[in-house]
């Protein structure tokens, strides 16, 4: 069930989120045809897909570094204005897609926009302050969920939604979505119960026992020998078991005495 964040009274620890008041502009153009993805980013370029709202899937490139610098500021949730022939496109970053070794960006998905409907998207949480569980008791601070799932109008997507974290005093203090300060106009759809951070005890560290191999010409409590363990010196392969006689061996010493 969704939840508006309108039943309860704003609570001040929680910072009402910023609002991305402007689009981010991005230059692309249509895709050559016949140059291979490889060797269009050996120009600087990267291949994308504009698809959603009233545009029919287009195959464009644009810049690397332009992409880059707009990802950085836009996230996934920022509106950014595409300019493809003249024409200016608001769109969504949906999806990008990375380098597994050089980690830079090779693909990218935008989402055309109809900014008179309503959008879904996710909306990041950015942490502020200190908790008490952590600097004092050396809690460990675990982010359940970064991001929360919101829809409302594209204008009206906040930017980040901000928590402060000095609420957190004791082990097991946490913090749930419904303790968000949300617009009137956004509608979150993560569940209010759903956890973003808590407070956890720090892992008590593991003592490992050592126990020591037995020693040849150790005698037990009950007086009886204890043979050596294996490996351990004395303890040769082939070595007769205290207590027991070579077989060979005694018959030699009765053919001797005949």
């Amino acid at each position: 069930m969704a939840w508006d964040g309108l039943d309860r009274a704003p609570n001040p620890v929680y910072s009402i989120p910023a609002m991305n008041k402007e689009a981010i502009a991005l230059a692309v153009s249509t895709r050559e045809k016949g140059i291979s993805p490889k060797n269009l980013r050996k120009t600087g370029a990267i291949p994308g897909v504009i698809y959603g709202g009233k545009t029919v899937n287009t195959s464009i490139q644009c810049s690397m570094k332009d992409l880059h610098n707009v990802y950085v500021k836009a996230g996934e949730n920022t509106l950014v204005d595409l300019t493809l022939d003249g024409k200016k496109i608001p769109c969504l970053i949906h999806a990008i897609s990375f380098d597994p070794v050089s980690d830079k960006e090779v693909h990218v998905d935008f989402y055309a926009v109809d900014m008179t409907k309503k959008v879904t998207t996710r909306v990041p949480v950015r942490v502020e302050g200190e908790s008490p569980a952590v600097k004092t008791l050396g809690g460990v601070l675990v982010t359940v969920h970064d991001e929360v799932e919101v829809t409302c109008l594209p204008s009206d997507i906040p930017a980040s939604f901000i928590v402060n974290i000095s609420t957190l005093a004791n082990f097991r203090d946490s913090i749930t979505v419904a303790s968000l300060v949300v617009p009137k106009d956004v509608t979150i759809k993560s569940p209010a119960e759903m956890v973003i951070l808590t407070v956890q005890e720090p892992r008590a560290e593991e003592v490992v026992e050592v126990v020591a191999a037995p020693v040849e010409g150790a005698v037990a409590a009950d007086g009886t020998a204890v043979p050596a363990a294996e490996g351990a010196p004395g303890a040769a392969a082939g070595a007769p078991a205290a207590g027991k006689t070579d077989d060979k061996a005694a018959g030699k010493d009765k053919a001797a005495k005949k």
